[in-house]
C-alpha cells in the first residue's frame, strides 16, 4: 500500500475490516467515565443530517445546473432526466456549474425508472469531445437497417450533446441493478475498475488489483430498491474514493497511478438507456473536505 494515502482514507479502510490496518495512531489512554464503558458508539446513521453541507439544488430551477434543456427539468422538488425511443437522449449530462469539486461528500437520492435506464452521478470529471466510433464495413453490412438508424442517431446525439461530454470518474447506477454502486470511468480507457464488493487499488503500467471484498455483489445489489428512491453518498477524499447506498459501502478505489487520478474536477448528473427511462434526483447536498 502506498504512503500517499491520508490518515482519514487509512482509517476508513480499517473499519471495514479485512485489510490488516491498525487503528492505534498515538493513542493516549483513556480514562473510564465512572460507571460505564469508555468505548462509545456512534450515533446511527442519519441521511437527513444536513448540518455542514451545502445544499447545491434548490428544489425549483436548474440555477447552477447545465444539459440539454431537452432532457432536463424539474418535477416535484427533483431535478429529472427524461429519454424515449421518441426522443432518445443519448449519454448526456447534467453539470453543476457551482465550482469544481475535489475532496468531498456528496449526498443525494435517485430513483430510476424504466428498465433500459442508465445514469449514474460523475465527479472529479473534465470536459470532453465524444469519441465517435467507427463501425467495420463488414459488421455494417450486417446490421439491419433499424439498428443503422439507431446506431447513426447515436452518433448525431453526441454530436449535438458535445457540450457536456464528460470524461472521469462516476458512481454507476442502472435500473437492473447490474453495475448499481460500481466505480466506472467514463470515455476511459479503463472503464470499470472497482465492481460492486471491491476495495481496488490502482498504480501505475499494471492492472489493478483487488484489496478486499466488501461483501458479493447479489448481497449488496440487496440493499438497492428498484423504481424507489435510493440513498446515495459518494466520498472523494485524496486517492481514496468510496460510494455507499442506502447506508451500504458498495465499492472503493484507491487511485495511485498518475496517468489517470483525477484530483479535482467537475460535478454531474448522467443519463442513458434505451425505451421510455426517466431518473430523478433530490435532496442534493455537498461538503467540502480539507
Amino acid at each position: 500500500m502506498s504512503n500517499c494515502i491520508g490518515l482519514r482514507a487509512i482509517l476508513t479502510l480499517a473499519c471495514l475490516g479485512g485489510l490488516g490496518f491498525s487503528t492505534a495512531v498515538a493513542q493516549k489512554p483513556a480514562t473510564p467515565p465512572a460507571g460505564g464503558s469508555r468505548f462509545v458508539q456512534p450515533d446511527p446513521i442519519d441521511f437527513n443530517d444536513n448540518q455542514g453541507w451545502t445544499q447545491i439544488f434548490d428544489g425549483k430551477s436548474l440555477d447552477k445546473w447545465d444539459g440539454p434543456s431537452e432532457v432536463w427539468h424539474v418535477e416535484d422538488g427533483a431535478i429529472v432526466g427524461v429519454s424515449s425511443d421518441a426522443h432518445p437522449s443519448g449519454t448526456t449530462n447534467l453539470i453543476w456549474r457551482g465550482g469544481e469539486v475535489g475532496n468531498f461528500m456528496l449526498k443525494v437520492e435517485m430513483k430510476l425508472e424504466g428498465t433500459g435506464a442508465n445514469g449514474g452521478i460523475q465527479y472529479r470529471s473534465a470536459s470532453v469531445p465524444p469519441q465517435l466510433r467507427q463501425i467495420p464495413a463488414d459488421r455494417l453490412a450486417q446490421m439491419t437497417s433499424e439498428q443503422k438508424e439507431r446506431f447513426q442517431k447515436n452518433q448525431e446525439l453526441l454530436q449535438k450533446h458535445a457540450k457536456w461530454n464528460l470524461t472521469g470518474y462516476q458512481g454507476d447506477f442502472d435500473y437492473n441493478n447490474r453495475y448499481t454502486g460500481q466505480l466506472y470511468e467514463q470515455d476511459s480507457s479503463r472503464g470499470i475498475i472497482a465492481w460492486r464488493g471491491q476495495v481496488v487499488e490502482a498504480l501505475a503500467n499494471r492492472k489493478p488489483r483487488l484489496l478486499a471484498t466488501l461483501g458479493t455483489s447479489d448481497e449488496l445489489k440487496s440493499f438497492i430498491k428498484p423504481g424507489e428512491w435510493n440513498q446515495v453518498e459518494i466520498i472523494a477524499d485524496g486517492h481514496t474514493l468510496t460510494h455507499i447506498i442506502n447506508g451500504h459501502v458498495m465499492a472503493m478505489l484507491i487511485d495511485m497511478d498518475p496517468k489517470f487520478y483525477r484530483a479535482n474536477g467537475l460535478l454531474a448528473f448522467e443519463i442513458e438507456g434505451g425505451g421510455d427511462v426517466k431518473i430523478s434526483h433530490r435532496n442534493v447536498w455537498l461538503k467540502k473536505l480539507p
